[in-house]
């Protein structure tokens, strides 16, 4: 039987680009999309609705790891078999998706790595995690990424719902679970318009970099780490 693939993109306030975003995704073969409006005060919904996506609203802003586990619930609900979550922002390529579903026979999680859209700033943040997380991961922060079944299963669940962040707590929980990790590079461009959710100010960044912290260190010594399988090219540039 063929794969059913949902595509999950959580947005707040993209009515700039969500309508080319969703236009790009179905037109390249990938008709299930699933946007996920994080309480925006634009026209994020109507967009998307134009453009062919099926659209959630949330009642209000929960933040981006909250909207994309709704798009997991509705995943385990239509019974897909993998979850792609991507950019509203227009920095993700349709093309990339086929890159992760290459991969997807490996790990239960494949990550679409591309360090050079890192800032140094990042690039340091991603040092750092490397050293107490023990991922030895090149791309904490990517949005692309492809879930399988297992994977969807567990951050479905009521225990994932306190995480806050969709990039280094989800990657702790599943790593928990001994769940195996893949990452492959693909092409990023910049951002069309918006400004990161975290890496916008020294206050964010410091409330990030804390929280962070904390939800590595409760993990070390304690809980197993997942199985990691880097792509090559993409391990030689570890920084």
């Amino acid at each position: 039987m063929p794969i059913k693939t949902l595509v999950v993109i959580p947005a707040y306030n993209e009515e700039a680009t969500i309508y080319e975003v969703v236009s790009s995704l179905i037109s390249s073969g990938y008709p299930n999309v699933l946007v996920v409006d994080d309480g925006s005060v634009d026209q994020t919904t109507v967009l998307a609705k134009a453009a062919g996506a099926q659209v959630i609203r949330l009642a209000y802003q929960m933040g981006a790891w909250r909207a994309s586990q709704t798009g997991m619930c509705y995943a385990m609900q239509e019974r897909f078999d993998e979850v792609i979550t991507f950019d509203a922002d227009g920095q993700h390529l349709p093309e990339s998706i086929a890159v992760l579903q290459a991969a997807r026979e490996e790990a239960d999680l494949v990550i679409g790595a591309c360090v050079n859209r890192g800032s140094k700033l990042r690039r340091l943040a991603w040092r750092y995690f490397r050293l107490i997380s023990g991922l030895s991961l090149v791309d904490f922060t990517s949005g692309l990424r492809l879930y399988g079944r297992r994977a969807i299963q567990l951050l479905a669940r009521a225990e994932a719902t306190s995480l806050e962040y969709q990039d280094i707590g989800v990657l702790m929980l599943l790593s928990s679970a001994g769940l195996a990790f893949k990452e492959v590079d693909v092409d990023m461009i910049e951002r069309r318009s918006g400004v990161s959710r975290i890496f916008y100010s020294w206050r964010t960044v410091a409330y990030y970099m804390v929280y962070t912290t904390f939800l590595c260190l409760a993990k070390i010594g304690y809980t197993p780490f997942a199985r990691i399988t880097a792509d090559p090219s993409a391990s030689e540039r570890l920084i």
